[in-house]
């Protein structure tokens, strides 16, 4: 038989043959937040991005005092760069001799900027539901103690930093040791008590360091 006459192969392979695929599910949890450990949904994200984007605003170029607290306020009109001062908000700015009455919020957190002064949290972002029991909290906060002392290092630069939550308590003594090229100040070897029902001592306390550091800058 001729060459030309030789039957050609197929070169696709049949229907017949029913080729056979295995569908793998991606996996669908979300992955953790960079602000706080937490399981990253759309919500929380969006909520994160709309915080920091309020708060880098008022970011001081110099930190004369960077106040670290330990997990951030649940309500936006506590969050100190929300411009809304009540709760948290209220009381650091009746700690350090601040009055927001009659006074617009931009021209109140321009002063707190000019100050030299700057609020973060160790979790930036509230805890999620199902993550408000104390061991949940601490447990985040131990997560994520490295990654805030690494960004104190090398971007936010603070003269001084003052511990402001109760929820800093068990890190105190581990903040106070890392080489963080400022002083770390506390009260009596711990946090400063904002939040405490009795927080008018710690509150003379602390307006006292922050006018030496305001001072000094």
């Amino acid at each position: 038989m001729s060459r030309s006459k030789k039957a050609r192969r197929p070169i696709c392979t049949p229907h017949s043959s029913g080729l056979r695929f295995t569908l793998k599910t991606m996996p669908t949890d979300p992955l953790p937040c960079d602000g706080c450990g937490q399981p990253a949904s759309p919500e929380h994200i969006a909520r994160r991005l709309q915080r920091l984007e309020w708060a880098t605003r008022y970011r001081p170029v110099h930190v004369a005092a960077l106040l670290l607290g330990g997990v951030s306020p649940q309500s936006d009109a506590d969050f100190l760069y929300a411009g809304k001062f009540e709760g948290e908000a209220g009381r650091l700015l009746k700690s350090i001799g601040m009055s927001a009455a009659g006074k617009s919020s931009e021209s109140v957190l321009s002063e707190f900027q000019r100050n030299g002064l700057f609020l973060t949290h160790v979790l930036e972002c509230p805890l999620d539901p199902g993550q408000e029991a104390q061991s949940s909290a601490e447990s985040l906060l131990v997560q994520r103690i490295s990654a805030v002392l690494t960004r104190i290092r090398r971007s936010l630069k603070p003269k001084r930093i003052v511990l402001i939550s109760e929820w800093l308590t068990p890190l105190a003594a581990r903040i106070s040791r890392a080489e963080l090229g400022c002083p770390v100040i506390l009260d009596n070897g711990k946090p400063f008590r904002l939040a405490s029902s009795d927080s008018s001592e710690a509150s003379r306390d602390l307006l006292a360091a922050l006018a030496a550091a305001v001072a000094a800058k």
